[in-house]
């Protein structure tokens, strides 16, 4: 610890900087360095009551100073905040996907957290700050909206627009997008520079071809392969998997061209899914009915049931 007394600081306003308190008095009296043990006051912090309420230069302040006191904050690095990233991404969604308005605010929170902690870092690197972030994001929907911050005179399709400044199909499409996500946006694009049909009757009748495809495979050489999700080597499986997978992308053609996003209506047929089937249990323990002996026929009874009863 420093010679000079034992300060206490309280955080401005502004996210930012903050004067020293000595004796009771603001003043410059107190010899402290950013990596110091320093004592805060109760009042340097933001508080949420009914006369304060928390702004986004209070979230600053606060995670500048948990970088200036607090270990485990300030030993963070954009790399090892990585795996936090996507784990609050994945946290809010669950909570989107529920409709749980106190659930989405709280994990908004986390993802801002996420945010600052990336800007703050870069900020005490002399990258950027996150004023910086800020403008990168305003200019960003300005100049992707000309028609009502520049002089477009009309909306023009955002994939046709952004065509322009591609250099190919996937440039900038992020390697580690969900498959189904990743489908959708190629199928984008590529519209976007005129590969697309016109209305969803092409996409119908590809998924037919796609289809039939699938059966010709499987009459030839089987649809059964066990190979416990294990690459098998056994070219008539690859086979299979292929015509599987070009079958998948014409569904996921069709729902883009239907204006319907794929992983948004696998989500609705899995949910759909879990709860049928977690009524075919409850319905199967009240009757005294054991799901993993009863066989195809007796759950299908069951099932049959828990649709008729939505």
């Amino acid at each position: 610890m420093p010679s000079a007394p034992l300060c206490e600081w309280r955080l401005g306003r502004d996210g930012g900087r903050a004067a020293p308190l000595v004796g009771g008095q603001w003043g410059d009296g107190c010899n402290i360095r950013p990596t110091d043990q320093i004592a805060i006051s109760p009042a340097a912090l933001p508080m949420t009551d009914a006369s304060h309420r928390a702004t986004l230069d209070d979230a600053l302040a606060i995670m500048r100073d948990l970088r200036t006191r607090d270990a485990w904050d300030r030993a963070q690095t954009h790399d090892s905040l990585r795996p936090y990233l996507n784990e609050e991404m994945h946290e809010l969604d669950d909570a989107i996907l529920a409709g749980q308005d106190a659930e989405m605010k709280s994990e908004l929170g986390d993802v801002l957290l996420q945010v600052l902690f990336h800007a703050i870092i870069a900020e005490e690197r002399g990258a950027f700050d996150v004023q910086d972030v800020a403008g990168s994001l305003v200019h960003k929907m300005e100049t992707r909206h000309p028609w009502l911050y520049g002089d477009a005179p009309a909306r023009e399709p955002w994939e046709q627009m952004k065509s322009k400044t591609r250099r190919s199909l996937a440039d900038g499409l992020p390697a580690g997008l969900p498959s189904l996500h990743r489908a959708h946006r190629l199928q984008e694009r590529a519209a976007g520079v005129g590969f697309d049909w016109p209305d969803v009757a092409g996409p119908i009748d590809k998924v037919r071809e796609e289809l039939a495809e699938v059966q010709e495979v499987v009459a030839t050489h089987g649809g059964s392969f066990d190979t416990h999700g294990v690459p098998s080597g056994d070219a008539r499986h690859a086979l299979l998997e292929g015509e599987l997978g070009d079958l998948l992308f014409s569904v996921v053609n069709l729902c883009r061209k239907a204006g319907v996003h794929p992983a948004l209506a696998l989500d609705k047929a899995n949910a759909k899914f879990q709860r049928r089937f977690e009524g075919i249990e409850r319905l199967a323990s009240e009757r005294g009915i054991d799901v993993k002996t009863a066989g195809l026929a007796a759950l299908d009874v069951l099932w049959d049931e828990m649709k008729q009863g939505e």
